[in-house]
């Protein structure tokens, strides 16, 4: 199983603040984020807007990195400052 996280205003938007997906061989965040607007089409615009995080157990990743069984991974808005 893979436990996806979502942080600040993409928990708000999608209304959920985690969930757990089956693992499939070949994962990836991409591949994550796809399944997920596979079953929640409303969620393709927030998952994909420029800018998200990704985390892969604590650690930021690029979306191709790799997610196998047992891991989290955590979406995030941008950080902004002021």
């Amino acid at each position: 199983m893979i436990q996806v996280l979502f942080f600040a205003r993409l928990r708000d938007q999608l209304g959920c603040d985690s969930l757990t997906l089956d693992a499939v061989e070949g994962d990836s965040v991409t591949k994550v984020r796809e399944r997920l607007v596979a079953e929640h089409p409303d969620w393709r615009e927030p998952l994909s807007a420029s800018g998200v995080l990704f985390a892969v157990n604590q650690s930021l990743v690029k979306s191709g990195h790799p997610v196998h069984d047992g891991d989290e991974v955590a979406f995030m808005p941008p950080v902004t400052g002021g």
